[in-house]
């Protein structure tokens, strides 16, 4: 199955927000998103509705709110939200250009302390691409980095930005990445960075892996320069297993992974914090087709379906994970940006179809 890296993608969590979410009906928060994003989040209702998903869904509101210091925030409401629940779904946010403006993603990140971000990408069975064999997982330290935010024009013309990195979010991530490797079967880890450059930063990241990594000398370790990682990746991805790597490389390797299979918008995302997790399609909001039923809705489905195996609902991950790469291998409703020409809809409509069938 295409899809079975991500079958037990969030087993290293343990008991930390896993069994409580083993009965009754779970309360998720809902973030619809702009642009596509509200109709790939009711293709996702329609779909988890069908499977008869034990989920009751709060959508909540994200549009900024201008606070006291006069910059943009997440309204206290869509915060309450989360923090009640746990968990949420996001469909993809629009950042406008410009002074007072700050990213969503990055702030619902770091609101919530989802310290590791998870991306597997794995080729998809019946959709070809230039490589058959991709099985590549990217852990992106989540909350610091370049995307600190920290940054301020020294004089006119001249901008500094700060790069943060400390030892107990490097640390942390490291052993997130370790364990994730071992509870899913994963036999390499490999810490990517830039200390050649960056000694103390990157050289800071890149001690903290080599500890964890003496800590776990079942699991095979090895450190590779960025540059080099994306020359190897696009040559032969087959060489790399769990990337783990600062926030700026990780956003920028794991895009260059989800190439390598077919784009974003077949591309999983899962950001996990100690105390819940927030699951997103990390694609544009493309407001060029918004509201003409040509989205496609296989990455928030697909990051949903993380969600479901967080939640300890693996009966319903894997019908509704069979479904899709079943509709996407046959060919027949793929939407435009994989080739076809069926409407999301369509698509989701097929996707319904085999699971009612398979009940």
């Amino acid at each position: 199955m295409a899809g079975s890296v991500l079958k037990n993608v969030f087993t290293q969590l343990g008991g930390t927000g896993v069994r409580r979410y083993a009965t009754n009906l779970h309360k998720v928060t809902l973030i619809p998103g702009d642009g596509i994003g509200p109709e790939i989040s009711a293709a996702v209702q329609q779909i988890f509705s069908a499977c008869k998903v034990p989920i009751e869904w709060e959508p909540v509101d994200v549009t900024p709110v201008k606070g006291p210091d006069g910059k943009f925030g997440i309204p206290p409401a869509a915060i309450e939200s989360v923090n009640r629940n746990k968990i949420g779904l996001k469909g993809p946010l629009m950042t406008p250009v410009g002074k007072g403006h700050r990213s969503l993603n990055l702030a619902i990140r770091k609101e919530f302390n989802l310290y590791a971000n998870v991306r597997p990408c794995r080729s998809m069975e019946g959709y070809d691409t230039l490589y058959r064999d991709v099985d590549v997982v990217t852990i992106r330290e989540n909350t610091e980095g370049e995307y600190s935010g920290i940054e301020h024009e020294i004089v006119d013309g001249v901008v500094q930005s700060i790069k943060l990195i400390t030892e107990p979010a490097s640390r942390r991530v490291a052993d997130f990445a370790f364990q994730y490797a071992r509870n899913n079967g994963r036999s390499k880890v490999t810490a990517v960075h830039k200390a050649n450059i960056m000694r103390m930063s990157d050289g800071l990241f890149l001690r903290c892996c080599r500890e964890v990594a003496e800590k776990n000398p079942d699991i095979r370790f090895e450190e590779k320069y960025l540059d080099t990682v994306c020359l190897n990746m696009v040559q032969d991805p087959s060489q790399y297993d769990v990337l783990v790597m600062p926030n700026l490389y990780g956003d920028i390797l794991s895009d260059l992974c989800a190439g390598l299979v077919g784009g974003l918008g077949l591309t999983p995302s899962g950001n996990i914090g100690e105390g819940g997790a927030v699951f997103e399609s990390v694609h544009g909001t493309a407001p060029d087709i918004a509201g003409q039923d040509k989205a496609n809705p296989t990455a928030l489905l697909l990051s949903s379906v993380m969600m479901l195996r967080y939640m300890n609902l693996h009966e319903h991950a894997t019908k509704i994970e069979r479904a899709c790469f079943e509709t996407i291998k046959e060919g027949n409703f793929r939407t435009a940006d994989l080739g076809g020409q069926a409407k999301c809809s369509e698509f989701t409509g097929e996707i319904i179809r085999k699971i009612e069938e398979s009940d």
